[in-house]
């Protein structure tokens, strides 16, 4: 500028050195301190980024999260339905009650449906695989989140060891017995059946001697107890599910508020 121009020139002039460096040396004292402020600032900016963009990762996860509370919801409800009517069935074998509970281990061949946990990843693999993930490392939220994903293997691994068995003993079945009116009864409305030569006892008869065999009632046994398992797990992993949430909520308000 021309004002420190016109004093360096004449501190030079009167040969005032010591003045000079002392002035020189306030300069370079002055572009350092504003290359920092620049540098500070620069930092705050891309710092303000980093955090939208971390935001933007934990709100994609904390509504997958809800997706999987909600789906797990269901998935229990469905297997508590399944588990109790295997075991009044399992109750009726040991008593040997079956010709007295037809209908009742009817319903339990519901124990040979697959249900799977599919859980919405998509934005957990987002958030692990971004430049952003380091910002959470060894937080309370990263420990919840390695908790859940690590349950979510155990229950599939649970879910994949049931379904296969209970596909197997299926498959058993077919080899052994001739389930057509097994279909017709459990698929075909009364009315229809109403109108065919068979009698309804014929197809109750059907009904026992399907249930009676051994595979089938492997199954409903193993369903007593092993949902109950597997129940127990949903809830665990909904609990976390909603840790998860609630650490979202208090990092991103946090960020928020900064």
């Amino acid at each position: 500028m021309k004002f420190f121009r016109t004093v360096r020139q004449k501190l030079i002039l009167d040969n005032k050195k010591i003045q000079y460096l002392k002035y020189a040396l306030g300069e370079i004292v002055l572009v350092v301190i504003g290359i920092l402020i620049a540098i500070q600032i620069n930092n705050w900016n891309q710092s303000k980024k980093d955090t939208i963009s971390l935001n933007e990762y934990l709100i994609k996860l904390k509504s997958h999260t809800k997706e999987d509370i909600e789906q797990l919801e269901e998935l229990k409800k469905g297997r508590k339905q399944i588990a109790d009517a295997c075991k009044k069935a399992r109750n009726s074998i040991l008593n040997k009650t079956e010709n007295d509970n037809l209908f009742l281990f009817k319903i339990s061949g519901s124990a040979f449906v697959d249900f799977y946990f599919k859980p919405n990843s998509g934005g957990y693999e987002s958030l692990k695989n971004s430049e952003y993930y380091g910002k959470i490392n060894n937080t309370k939220l990263d420990s919840l989140l390695g908790k859940y994903h690590g349950l979510v293997d155990i229950i599939a691994e649970n879910e994949r060891n049931y379904n296969q068995y209970a596909v197997h003993q299926e498959n058993y079945l077919d080899t052994q017995f001739d389930r057509s009116l097994i279909f017709a009864s459990a698929f075909m409305p009364l009315d229809s059946l109403a109108t065919k030569a068979t009698p309804q006892s014929e197809y109750d008869q059907a009904f026992i001697e399907y249930t009676a065999k051994p595979a089938y009632r492997n199954v409903i046994s193993l369903a007593a107890w092993q949902f109950d398992t597997i129940i127990n797990q949903y809830n665990q992993l909904t609990e976390l599910g909603h840790l998860i949430i609630a650490e979202i909520d208090a990092t991103t308000s946090g960020q928020k508020r900064k």
